[in-house]
């Protein structure tokens, strides 16, 4: 336990360290530590004050997120958290000046421990939050109390439904941090500690929680934004709950409040959902084939073929990463068409205040527009982002592997085409990789990471380094038609617009899933991608004898296409638009067509529920989700997850369709896929890891 706060006298102030890396996480051995080395410093007569830091480049980054896992039932958790609270009730009471000295973040559990101090200094650069929410979890160690005391109701509600951190400017100015500086943290904070010889217990400030009329009004205005932004999830309100219980009793009612909430939140599924993906971002680093320190090549340079959406969208994506970006196309008045979306984007988050006028400036700069391949051989990567055209994607591949560097990164932005085509094309097989972005591609997370049969680890782990260096989530996946995020995304349109013939109307379908937690339905996305998108595509894996899904395809989205609906753009798709509004307006020409494709196939129209809705797409992802699994073209059932949480919007408190289908459990699963074959057909056949996982007992994860 020593190891775990380092203890020492500077100046006749007792200095403890706290040092478990890499982020100085609250483990139950740091909590333990933590409480008797400010016990040891209370007793020493060698010091009159103490400063509380953290060893490395972080005060502390919040609690050890694996130890909740052991906690399994309400009265597991109000212990946990009695024992946390009273520790930090213990580190208040000390009779000498407690200062914590933060540096890097102090975030959650951090911050907790950091008000429990009588004073915080910071660095100039420090971050400082209750990201608790991003888990499904609230503030735990009197978080919720504490903070509205120090802030006031409004910020503390904020940043408890938020969870973003602030800086330690707004820190100051709202009164959490009491100083910052430049200088050297801890001779600043040892200073600041001999200077202040009275403690200030945090939860005896009631100033700024008096005005309750003031506290209400803040809480109402909160629930309605979280009502307009929020879909099904229940922690922000439960964070509103306790703050305002708080603010309505004492401090240690509020707090027995607080720890009763918590151990709601964490008993969720919300938050079991949200804690998997935490913990499937981590594994999605884990390649097989590829070791840890598997070498890496600096990106600093880079070069994208095709100056299309998402072309221009991958070269935003650099550019704001701080990577210098040549944007190639063969027409002119494309290459133009593409810098002017991209100065109008960058103007638009200029204008939202999201970005200063300078950096807007600056990352348009970063990107050079260009006709020819001059200048590509100091590029470090190359993105190819030509139309979905396998003959046109080959011949691009043999003439980048002419003009860039041996040692240049060659990787495809293609959804659905073989890999292994361009590698052999390029003469440089190993350093040939697909890099799927979605759409936007400088906002969406996901960046669906494709190695081929040769692809190099260090390839593939300079494509995980670089996925961090935009912001993204890597995750590895194999060379399959579709990779994974198409191929689920193939059968969860088949059945959108398969229910749409049996009698759903779109925008059924859309709200079904939308209540369900999807950011949007299937055919209001189709609309915003432009049907004329996915029809071409669709027409393009015809003509190599493949389609999307297996099972019959409906026609509808085709007669659309025919009939220059292509969505937004065109004022109509599967919807109906007014000049200038993106409201969608529902059309009867939808409901004639399904119709008419309905009689074709001989299907009988019915009136279907929206739970059969959600249940038809959910199974098929399921079902789909579990070959792909057995054909080892995703490495572990986190990264499907991840894939279509962060590619196509599925709801992060249900984590992903495989952990959604754990909670729905794997024998109802599997009856359904029986029960749709019989009634649709053949198509609808269980996958065999389905039928072995259920036969077992098990589902796609071991159970919690």
């Amino acid at each position: 336990m020593p190891d775990l706060v380092r203890y020492q006298v500077v100046d006749r102030v007792a200095v403890l360290s706290i040092d478990n890396p890499p982020v100085n996480a609250l483990s139950a051995g740091v909590w333990e530590a933590l409480d008797l080395t400010v016990e040891r410093a209370a007793a020493d007569d060698s010091a009159d004050a103490i400063v509380l830091t953290g060893a490395g480049p972080t005060f502390i980054a919040g609690a050890d997120i694996k130890v909740f896992a052991s906690l399994k039932t309400a009265a597991d958790s109000m212990r946990r958290s009695a024992g946390t609270h009273a520790i930090l009730r213990r580190i208040e009471d000390c009779p000498k000046v407690v200062v914590a000295a933060i540096q890097g973040h102090a975030l959650g559990g951090g911050n907790e421990v950091a008000m429990a101090c009588h004073y915080r200094v910071a660095t100039t650069d420090a971050r400082i939050g209750q990201p608790e929410v991003v888990l499904g979890l609230i503030p735990g160690a009197a978080g919720t109390q504490r903070l509205p005391r120090l802030v006031g109701p409004e910020l503390a509600m904020r940043m408890c439904t938020d969870g973003k951190p602030i800086s330690a400017q707004e820190a100051l100015a709202a009164g959490l941090i009491d100083e910052i500086t430049n200088d050297d943290l801890l001779l600043t904070a040892i200073h600041f500690a001999r200077a202040h010889a009275a403690p200030r217990k945090t939860r005896a400030l009631n100033d700024r929680i008096e005005d309750k009329p003031r506290a209400h009004h803040a809480a109402q205005a909160a629930r309605a934004t979280l009502a307009a932004a929020t879909a099904g999830s229940r922690t922000p309100y439960a964070a509103l709950e306790a703050i305002e219980y708080g603010i309505d009793h004492d401090f240690d009612t509020g707090s027995i409040r607080e720890r009763e909430l918590f151990a709601e939140c964490l008993l969720s599924k919300e938050s079991k959902a949200l804690r998997h993906l935490f913990f499937a971002e981590r594994e999605a680093a884990k390649v097989p084939g590829v070791p840890k320190d598997a070498r890496t090549q600096a990106i600093k340079h880079s070069a994208i073929v095709g100056a299309g959406a998402m072309g221009c969208g991958i070269a935003m994506a650099y550019a704001n990463a701080g990577i210098s970006v040549l944007l190639k196309d063969v027409d002119p008045a494309a290459l133009d068409r593409g810098m002017a979306k991209i100065r109008s984007s960058y103007e638009s988050s200029r204008a939202k205040g999201k970005m200063t006028a300078d950096a807007a400036a600056d990352r348009v700069a970063l990107i050079t527009p260009t006709l020819t391949y001059d200048g590509f051989g100091t590029a470090d990567i190359v993105v190819e982002a030509v139309f979905e055209d396998l003959d046109l994607k080959v011949t691009t591949f043999s003439e980048l592997g002419r003009v860039t560097r041996p040692d240049c990164l060659l990787a495809s932005n293609t959804s659905a085409l073989d890999i292994e085509a361009f590698a052999m094309a390029s003469g440089r097989p190993d350093k040939v990789i697909g890099h799927h972005f979605f759409s936007p591609a400088n906002v969406m997370k996901l960046l669906e990471i494709v190695r081929a049969r040769d692809t190099s680890a260090a390839t593939i782990a300079t494509s995980l380094r670089l996925a961090k260096q935009l912001g993204k989530v890597g995750v590895v996946v194999g060379n399959s038609f579709g990779f994974v995020a198409n191929r689920l995304l193939g059968y969860y349109l088949r059945e959108a617009h398969l229910l749409l013939e049996e009698g759903a109307s779109a925008a059924q379908i859309d709200q079904a899933l939308t209540d369900f937690g999807m950011p949007m339905g299937p055919f209001a996305m189709q609309d915003v991608v432009g049907i004329d998108v996915s029809a071409r595509v669709r027409h393009s894996l015809k003509s190599l004898g493949k389609t999307r899904a297996e099972g019959p395809q409906s026609e509808v989205m085709d007669r659309l296409f025919e009939l220059g609906r292509y969505g937004q753009k065109t004022g109509a798709g599967w919807y109906r638009y007014e000049p200038g509004n993106r409201t969608p307006i529902e059309d009867p020409l939808i409901e004639e067509l399904a119709a008419q494709e309905a009689a074709k196939r001989g299907v009988e129209r019915r009136t279907i529920p929206n739970e059969e809705i959600v249940a038809r797409v959910t199974t098929a992802l399921a079902n789909e989700a579990a070959r792909i699994l057995e054909e080892g073209y995703a490495i572990r059932p986190g990264d499907i997850d991840l894939i279509y949480v962060h590619g196509y919007g599925f709801p992060r408190d249900r984590g992903g369709p495989l952990f959604y289908a754990d909670t729905v459990g794997l024998p109802v699963i599997l009856q359904r896929v029986l029960e749709y074959r019989g009634r649709f057909g053949d198509y609808w056949t269980p996958a065999p890891l389905l039928e072995k996982f259920v036969g077992e007992g098990r589902g796609f994860y071991p159970a919690s």
